[in-house]
């Protein structure tokens, strides 16, 4: 499997929106099965542009490269910070952040989202997040164990001084579920009013090795050859539900 991880850099709308049709026609032309570009990525924090136009920008793009599925992090009209699954000009799929940055006051901008959404296509089922939703294994490990995901995709506008920790997170959900994990964020805003440097983009197969881009922004996911996993939570993971403190003095609670 091939994919596309955008490094996008945030300008004006208008510019952006030009980027994202050339960005979409490279993809293609590299054969990428799947193409994604960041949260936010026409926008930032600062920015809008009508949710429906933007719809109308990805259903022409999906439409006029009908072989690939395209994921697009948006905005809309009643309030939620969405990742949208674009194909042959079809929205296919929609997932709204559940867990919100609040040291960036998202919850005085977004609504939570209240339900983990997986997709299934015919090369894999891929289980979506978005930023921070990272920092919660039990999201990840619902969208595997409940969602039937084999592949873990995170978009983000995520900062360049803690690219280690949304790498080490993008790994670790990559290794305690035993599946493919990408991350894709936001590589810089140039816009004047939200000057910003992203974290990097990563892959990472189910044991957790680094996967090397071939040409800056594409991967290549063997699929049909996964490495050998020592645990597959699959199989091995049981749920507990009882929880007990045990106190210093030797009473139970």
């Amino acid at each position: 499997m091939r994919v596309y991880l955008s490094r996008f850099v945030c300008g004006a709308v208008e510019e952006n929106l030009q980027r994202m049709a050339s960005e979409a026609e490279r993809a293609a032309r590299g054969e990428a099965e799947l193409v994604v570009f960041p949260e936010l990525f026409l926008t930032g924090y600062r920015q809008l542009i009508p949710p429906v136009v933007a719809r109308q920008h990805f259903a022409s793009l999906s439409r006029a490269f009908p072989s690939q599925l395209f994921c697009f992090g948006t905005f809309t009209e009643d309030g939620y910070n969405r990742l949208t699954l674009w194909h042959g000009g079809q929205e296919v799929a929609q997932y709204d952040k559940v867990h919100l940055f609040l040291p960036n006051r998202e919850d005085l901008l977004w609504r939570e989202g209240t339900r983990y959404v997986a997709v299934k296509c015919s090369w894999g089922t891929v289980g979506l997040l978005t930023c921070n939703d990272v920092r919660f294994p039990e999201q990840a490990r619902s969208l595997v164990l409940s969602g039937g995901a084999n592949i873990l995709l995170a978009v983000a506008w995520w900062p360049w001084r803690r690219d280690h920790v949304w790498r080490t997170l993008l790994q670790a959900r990559a290794m305690e579920n035993a599946s493919w994990v990408l991350g894709c964020c936001i590589a810089a805003s140039i816009f004047a009013d939200e000057p910003f440097a992203g974290a990097g983009n990563y892959a990472f197969d189910p044991v957790g090795t680094p996967i090397l881009p071939t040409e800056d922004t594409f991967y290549e996911l063997s699929l049909a050859s996964p490495p050998p996993v020592l645990v597959d939570p699959r199989k091995s993971y049981r749920e507990i539900r009882q929880v007990i403190t045990v106190a210093v003095d030797g009473e139970d609670s």
